[in-house]
């Protein structure tokens, strides 16, 4: 009876020992690791791919942010600051009420066919206001102008990046508001366009947050 009891003691501490020995491998040592590894290798992916301004963070380089004005009395949906860049259509999934920052948090495309009337709808309703808001004295855009990208969301609904495309169609619109040469502004797009990943991976793209950043600078100096 002793030896019973004995053993199964015995049997217990070894699990325990190999309870709190794995405890301490793969729930401390091993996070505090891959955390440290992360921090020294990959320090800005790591927190977020944060994007600072003015010494704060301002967003992330992989979620879009709107660029609206207030909303006005009796209006459900706020017009578009046109003084800057604009993102592409944001349909995600889903809205929230918390962080008001972003109308979207649930990431996902609409997933409607492309036959479908509502998307038929929206896209001849973004195109419309692209041609509207981009035009200006001296320069008219043409629907056969408008790019893709202008006028559907993406597959997550939140993509923070724009076409070179859709970038220079907003040029004239964008020197004009903001007091500024057409030149100044085409240089801007091309400095903060960037290519394919390892020259074959993705398209050429513009993260707008990043360009709206620089255009504030610029004004500044202006």
């Amino acid at each position: 009876m002793n030896n019973s009891v004995t053993n199964t003691a015995r049997l217990l501490w070894a699990g325990l020992r190999a309870l709190l020995v794995l405890t301490l491998v793969t729930g401390v040592v091993y996070p505090l690791v891959v955390t440290g590894i992360a921090q020294a290798a990959f320090h800005n992916k790591a927190n977020g791919s944060e994007i600072k301004a003015d010494g704060k963070v301002v967003g992330s380089s992989l979620i879009g942010q709107s660029y609206n004005l207030p909303l006005k009395k009796g209006q459900e949906t706020p017009d578009a600051d046109l003084k800057w860049f604009q993102g592409r259509p944001a349909n995600g999934l889903g809205s929230n009420s918390i962080n008001t920052q972003y109308k979207l948090i649930l990431s996902g495309a609409t997933n409607l066919a492309a036959d479908n009337k509502v998307l038929v709808q929206q896209v001849k309703d973004a195109q419309a206001a692209v041609v509207k808001d981009n035009s200006v004295p001296g320069y008219t855009v043409e629907v056969s102008q408008v790019p893709p990208d202008a006028v559907t969301s993406s597959g997550s609904g939140l993509d923070p990046d724009i076409s070179p495309a859709y970038a220079e169609l907003q040029v004239h619109r964008v020197a004009e508001r903001n007091g500024l040469s057409l030149a100044q502004v085409e240089k801007l797009v091309k400095d903060h366009t960037t290519g394919r990943t390892l020259g074959f991976i993705g398209e050429p793209r513009v993260n707008v947050l990043e360009l709206d950043i620089a255009l504030k600078d610029l004004t500044k100096g202006s």
